[in-house]
């Protein structure tokens, strides 16, 4: 087995790479750090997390095997003002829990239709 830091970047095919930064910029803290004409990456909270925001209207919001991915929350009293800025900054909520008492969760839907999971374990 090789050493890794684990899984750290992912690539969306976008229908606007600015306004995906703006909704993950807004939402999660990301920041930009690399831009060409089709695509903008940024590094994420996590020490090591990348996400690439590709123009690729052909593949908007298509599954394609990965359902969702998530961001872990810090403290899990912020599971409400992670809602409310996500459909501040263009989201939508999907549906929302708790996995046991004190572990909650929301799924909601970026702007272009990808599916995320914000939680706390």
């Amino acid at each position: 087995m090789i050493k890794t830091h684990g899984l750290t970047h992912i690539s969306l095919a976008v229908r606007d790479p600015d306004r995906s930064l703006d909704f993950y910029e807004q939402v999660f803290g990301v920041r930009e750090y690399y831009r060409d004409e089709n695509s903008i990456q940024v590094l994420g909270p996590g020490s090591h997390d990348v996400i690439a925001f590709d123009k690729d209207v052909t593949n908007v919001g298509k599954v394609g095997g990965i359902t969702h991915f998530g961001f872990r929350l810090v403290d899990p009293g912020d599971i409400d003002a992670a809602v409310a800025e996500v459909e501040r900054a263009g989201g939508k909520l999907l549906r929302r829990g708790e996995f046991a008492p004190g572990l909650p969760f929301a799924y909601v839907h970026d702007p272009d239709g990808y599916e995320i999971e914000i939680w706390y374990e």
